[in-house]
């Protein structure tokens, strides 16, 4: 089994706008395991131990990302690759997907391809189903139950009002969303044998790709710009308490006038 990771700012960063304003402030931010992807290491990890077998991680990106995949390997992954890269394709999943896609054909075969139903940062949620696309295999998103038998498997999609099953061949690519299962945390053990795997650092070029020609004419997105949402104005406190008639007609005032929504 491969599992696609993506190494993404800590959620809970307070995220700035970089001097050139099309990038974000990398400057103390903290990296961590894109949170979807922890729910596909997960499930790759709980049918590992139930079937055998073994678990590859695959991440592209510049240095940092190695620590991400050594946190994946403390979870229990056997291997981990890490392509080394991706700051000229920033924010353009089709290149993305076409490097990962690469990876996994270089390092399989692969009866399961697991990643998060999107990686928390610039791609969209188009990465997994351009993995698919790119490897002509068949893709589920969204999984939150899943059963892997046979030459198949059968899967659970939350929908408006309730699942929906979708059952298919293997090998197939797999998008792990939350409520799939509860990721655990490194044990002590799994971190010090985490330091003993080498991680296999494979470029782009090793891959038979040109990364300046995926970023150049070949590229399908570019950020031109960021910029933070504006500032969110202070609320007003009304008191009901000493004349909650006043304070009723006020409220509907205000909703109607401001902000028209009455």
């Amino acid at each position: 089994m491969c599992v696609l990771m993506a190494h993404v700012p800590d959620t809970a960063s307070a995220v700035k706008v970089g001097p050139g304003g099309d990038r974000i402030d990398e400057t103390g931010l903290k990296w961590i395991v894109s949170p979807y992807d922890e729910f596909a290491l997960e499930e790759a990890l709980k049918l590992k131990e139930a079937h055998a077998g073994s678990v590859t991680v695959v991440a592209y990106g510049p240095e940092r990302v190695a620590a991400g995949l050594r946190e994946c390997l403390a979870r229990g992954a056997d291997t981990a690759a890490h392509i080394a890269g991706g700051d000229a394709v920033f924010g353009d999943a089709l290149a993305i997907a076409r490097v990962l896609a690469a990876a996994v054909e270089r390092l399989g075969p692969f009866d399961l391809i697991f990643t998060g139903v999107k990686g928390v940062g610039s791609d969209n949620s188009l990465v997994p189903a351009m993995v698919a696309e790119f490897l002509d295999l068949p893709h589920v998103s969204g999984v939150v139950k899943l059963d892997v038998g046979g030459d198949g498997l059968t899967a659970q999609r939350e929908i408006e009002g309730g699942y929906e099953v979708v059952e298919s061949p293997l090998p197939c690519v797999l998008a792990a969303h939350k409520g799939l299962n509860e990721p655990r945390y490194p044990s002590l053990k799994g971190i010090m044998a985490a330091k003993r795997v080498q991680i296999q650092t494979l470029s782009p070029a090793e891959l038979g790709l040109d990364e300046s020609g995926l970023a150049g004419n070949g590229a399908r997105c570019r950020w031109r710009s960021l910029e933070l949402p504006p500032a969110k104005a202070g609320g007003a406190i009304l008191d009901g308490q000493s004349d909650p008639v006043g304070a009723a007609k006020e409220l509907v005032r205000l909703l109607r006038e401001q902000a028209k929504a009455v």
